[in-house]
């Protein structure tokens, strides 16, 4: 029993250990996604380029609390979101409220999205991964990078 014990627990540590990798990992590409995001031209591709980058920083939240049962249906994101971590709905609800533009967009819709319509969601997504690494991100340095223009 002494020498399970132990083997146990460092497993277990091993695994928390690789779930902070993976979480940093994550909040890593979901900051690179809404930087790439803020580069684009044109108002529509940077509103669907920050919508992808919200929806990467929604899957973070997700990924951490719970898995899919096996065959469940997908489901919406943002639904998902609002139900596994209620402190964060009023943000599903804001991105949920998006999509509808977003959808637009993707089918060619032209002139939906001002500049400054683009420029905001880039904003509070940015406001969004940022409460999102603070609730998630593993403690060190590295945790957490100041948004764009603050340093």
């Amino acid at each position: 029993m002494s020498t399970v014990e132990p083997v146990r627990l460092a497993e277990r540590q091993a695994s928390r250990e690789r779930g902070r990798r993976a979480v940093a990992a994550d909040l890593a590409r979901a900051r690179a996604a809404l930087d790439e995001a803020a580069d684009l031209t044109t108002a529509a591709e940077r509103y669907l380029a920050t919508q992808a980058a919200a929806l990467r920083v929604a899957a973070v939240v997700l990924a951490v609390p719970a898995r899919p049962a096996p065959g469940a249906r997908p489901r919406n994101a943002w639904r998902l979101l609002a139900e596994v971590a209620p402190e964060l709905a009023e943000w599903a609800a804001f991105y949920a409220a998006t999509e509808h533009r977003r959808d637009a967009l993707r089918g060619g819709a032209t002139g939906l999205v001002s500049a400054r319509e683009a420029d905001d969601l880039l904003r509070d997504t940015e406001e969004f991964l940022a409460l999102v690494e603070h609730a998630v991100a593993p403690p060190g340095p590295a945790a957490h990078r100041p948004r764009r223009g603050t340093t």
